[in-house]
């Protein structure tokens, strides 16, 4: 049975480190997603997460619940980066748009943690105040509940499959994902017309787009359906 986590002011109230180091939720947070980037999910483990803040890993569990925990949080973090900064303006198709791109942006940053985060769900303070947020914008721009919770819905799991598609060549060696690129002009940009026709009139957009996320491009069509919609019930 995992032992209970201990409230937050009774953490403030421990010794620091050795190295002088006081441990938080975010500092060890901030020190995940460090390890995650550097040496990717396999290298997280509650011992080189404690070697790296020079505690014993059991202190971790003072904070969560277990690595599982953990990684709800280093999602909730994500989250709470896209957000920082952001303000609704009350154009509703502005303020959604940029809540999406902010959201794949802050998982793009961190690829190695998206791949392990974008799937979960966390009830966090950070994916609540996401949620409330979108949700407020549908509602606020006089979408009914249920179209809201629909278009709520795709909006978010369209952010999150993107960010995790996106992401996850961002975790392949250099090489590999260099040469995954490559392809759209070693091999699709020589298909013969005879053969491929549609593919060899596209190649070289191919080879211009398909290297870039589709997200932006999907994020708009997901709004103008959004926006018809709303002009049909007016």
């Amino acid at each position: 049975m995992p032992k209970p986590v201990v409230p937050e002011e009774k953490r403030r109230r421990r010794r620091p480190t050795k190295s002088g180091t006081v441990l938080s939720e975010a500092l060890i947070v901030e020190t995940a997603l460090r390890m995650l980037r550097e040496h990717g999910s396999a290298g997280l483990t509650a011992r080189r997460l404690g070697l790296a803040l020079d505690a014993d890993p059991s202190t971790l569990y003072r904070y969560f619940r277990g690595m599982d925990d953990l990684t709800l949080a280093i999602g909730d973090a994500l989250i709470g980066q896209a957000l920082d900064g952001w303000a609704p303006t009350g154009d509703w198709r502005a303020d959604l748009r940029a809540v999406g791109l902010r959201i794949h942006a802050a998982y793009l940053a961190h690829p190695q943690a998206a791949v392990l985060t974008t799937s979960r769900v966390s009830g966090r303070a950070n994916e609540l105040a996401a949620d409330e947020a979108v949700l407020e914008v549908l509602r606020s721009a006089g979408f009914p509940t249920a179209d809201t919770v629909r278009i709520y819905h795709a909006f978010i799991d369209q952010t999150l499959a993107f960010a995790a598609l996106d992401a996850a060549p961002l975790t392949l060696p250099s090489a590999a994902l260099r040469a995954d690129e490559a392809i759209w002009r070693s091999t699709y940009a020589r298909l013969p017309p005879t053969t491929h026709p549609r593919i060899a009139e596209a190649a070289p957009l191919l080879a211009a787009h398909m290297v870039r996320s589709a997200y932006p491009t999907a994020l708009d069509m997901l709004l103008d359906s959004a926006a018809a919609q709303l002009d049909a019930l007016r």
